[in-house]
């Protein structure tokens, strides 16, 4: 039936207008459904009255019948009266009348006569225990589909609320080992404080089987009922609790004036409690569960190691990000691809072997091989192997931890290397050693033929000779005994010094080096105070940014500037050269220990590792700016009274 369908409907037995009723009109619980008792629509009286008052809801799912399989069908013109349930569990009596499509349902409280009334309370109770049934299947339900910790709380909290209208109540979830609250709900105006306290009764732990040792240290247990409502005058707190451990609360408390039957109530929670627990320490379990893969995955990831897992098949399926930096190889292009894609030629026959040994359960040690990387540049590596074991015993795959022995080998070469060049030092020690009594010779001998010129009128010409004889022979005395100094311990004892006289020692020594590199050194020295330091350690300093920057210059040579000037309380030395430069990228690394710009087989990466060494221990810094093709300069700052 339609709108402007004349045909009458009677609600109240009596026929009214023409058209649809308005039913908010009406004195009473009113209701039109369609032929199949689907609701049309309804006052407010009836949807209060509804269990689901949901439109195109079936009349079963509204309101309960009171026995029997459910309601039957009205047929047209006809009339039915029958005994139902309301959502409240309340008696009501429902009349149904059908006209044409449509049927008309009025519902009203049933009277309670002595002769009905034990029906009227086994109905109560009946559709009572049909509504509990429901909200905790609902609860069930909502807890499963529940994706995160507030999403649990809310369907708890609409459980109480569907089970326990017009009480307070409150639920709240806390961390199961510290006690902590981390979600909660609640319908009633809290006491202060009421909203961590965490407080039941001694004998609600004990029906809940919770061991109070084994409570987090902020659960009181109490001897009487902890109320935590405004108003409230009895209530209770039911805890959470699963397998021995406490999830959290929930309180439930009484308006003032509440007919309140707390016995049936507290069976109730309970039972309401035990389901929800079990959702909530499914939830922890699953976060926990999702916490610690996380943790492995991100240990994995980050691990200070070359950590590979492959599955049976021998395909990669970890490869964390060490892996990825030594071989510059995406993961997106290894994890799915057989292992040995990852080796070079001739590498594959012996890792099948220890692929099988593993695979057979056998962990092997010690296992070097060499991978190849995106350019296509060889990496030795060395992997300890392990079996990757599922519950029943199988073996799943092999995990392989290792490390870049790269390194490590070219440390050993250049440990070498540090080796030949210290027994060259002691040589050349040695050497200058050896030349300085012969030299001593010939000075002492170009003295005595000097005077002896002099005295016997020589050519002027012969004089000049034996004058530069001398000069050259002091001179190789002078650099013989520089050289020795240099080369011996330096020692701990600091005195004050000329800076420089201290940078002009560190170019003779370098005056091999700068004549080879076709360098012209430049001074421009500023008045600048002494500074108290150990001299052969600042040569040293001196020494080695000399030769860098001398190493810096391009072929055709360039231009080495050495510049002093007093600067705040102390000395600030520049050492700039002319050469190509520090790349951007280089600059934040140029002091790290083994880091070099230089060719391979060239330097050993230590130098400037050790100039800032001990330009620090003297109280001073050193810094480093550069211009691609613009040169570099280092700037050493020393203090006039270093407190070392």
């Amino acid at each position: 039936m339609t709108k402007s369908d004349p045909t009458a409907i009677s609600v109240l037995g009596e026929p009214t207008v023409p058209g649809d009723p308005d039913l908010s009109l009406m004195p009473c619980a009113a209701a039109v459904l369609d032929a199949d008792l689907r609701l049309l629509r309804a006052n407010e009286a009836f949807l209060d009255l509804c269990v689901d008052p949901r439109p195109g809801a079936m009349l079963a799912a509204l309101l309960r019948p009171a026995s029997g399989p459910g309601f039957g069908l009205v047929g047209d013109g006809e009339q039915m009266e029958l005994l139902a349930c309301a959502a409240s569990g309340a008696p009501v009596n429902l009349r149904l009348r059908r006209l044409g499509e449509q049927v008309g349902a009025v519902a009203t409280h049933a009277p309670l006569d002595t002769a009905d009334a034990p029906l009227a309370k086994a109905m109560h109770e009946l559709a009572e225990q049909e509504h509990e049934r429901d909200a905790l299947l609902s609860l069930s339900r909502e807890l499963a589909l529940a994706a995160s910790e507030d999403e649990l709380v809310a369907a708890i909290a609409h459980c109480v609320r569907r089970l326990f209208p017009g009480r307070y109540f409150c639920v709240r979830i806390v961390d199961s080992r510290q006690g902590a609250l981390t979600s909660m709900y609640a319908e009633g105006r809290l006491v202060e404080g009421g909203r961590e306290r965490m407080a039941m009764r001694r004998s609600a732990a004990d029906k809940a089987r919770l061991d109070p040792r084994a409570l987090p240290l902020r659960v009181e247990l109490t001897e009487e009922e902890p109320l935590i409502f405004a108003g409230a005058r009895q209530g209770f707190a039911t805890p959470l609790a699963a397998a021995g451990q406490f999830f959290g609360l929930i309180n439930l408390e009484y308006p003032p004036n509440f007919a309140a039957d707390l016995g049936r109530d507290e069976k109730l929670v309970i039972q309401l409690a035990n389901q929800a627990s079990v959702g909530v320490r499914n939830a922890k379990l699953i976060e926990e569960l999702t916490f610690v893969r996380k943790y492995l995955e991100e240990l994995i990831e980050n691990a200070n190691a070359l950590i590979l897992v492959a599955n049976r098949s021998r395909e990669i399926i970890v490869f964390n990000r060490a892996l990825v930096e030594l071989t510059d190889l995406p993961r997106s292009e290894v994890i799915g691809k057989p292992l040995d894609a990852l080796l070079v030629e001739g590498e594959r026959d012996g890792l099948l072997k220890v692929f099988a040994r593993s695979v057979g359960g056998e962990k092997v040690s010690h296992f070097e091989t060499l991978l190849k990387a995106r350019s296509g540049a060889e990496r030795r590596v060395t992997f300890n192997t392990a079996p990757i074991v599922n519950p029943t015993g199988e073996v799943e795959g092999v995990i392989a931890i290792g490390q870049d022995l790269s390194r490590q080998k070219e440390l050993e070469r250049r440990v070498v290397q540090a080796e030949k060049l210290a027994t060259l030092g002691q040589l050349a020690a040695g050497v200058a050693h050896e030349i300085n009594n012969p030299l001593s010779t010939i000075t002492m001998y170009t003295d005595a033929l000097l005077q002896l010129s002099q005295v016997r009128k020589t050519d002027p010409a012969d004089m000049d000779k034996l004058k530069r004889i001398k000069e050259s022979a002091d001179r190789i005395l002078k650099f013989a005994r520089d050289l020795t100094g240099y080369a011996k311990p330096a020692g701990t004892h600091a005195e004050e010094m000329d800076v420089h006289d201290l940078l002009d020692q560190a170019a003779r020594y370098c005056e091999h080096v700068l004549k080879l590199s076709g360098a012209m050194i430049a001074r421009s020295y500023g008045p600048v105070p002494k500074v108290r330091a150990v001299r052969a350690n600042l040569v040293q300093v001196f020494v080695n940014l000399l030769t860098n920057a001398c190493h810096a210059l391009p072929p055709t040579g360039g231009r080495v500037e050495l510049t002093t000037k007093a600067r705040e309380n102390g000395v600030e030395i520049e050492v700039r050269d002319s050469g190509s430069g520090i790349k951007a990228q280089d600059l934040p690394r140029i002091f790290d220990p083994f880091f070099t710009t230089k060719p391979e087989g060239h330097g050993t990466g230590l130098g400037l590792t050790i100039v800032q060494g001990i330009v620090e221990k003297h109280g001073g810094t050193i810094n480093v700016t550069s211009v691609m093709g613009d040169g570099t300069c280092f700037t050493v700052w020393l203090p006039v009274n270093p407190e070392h």
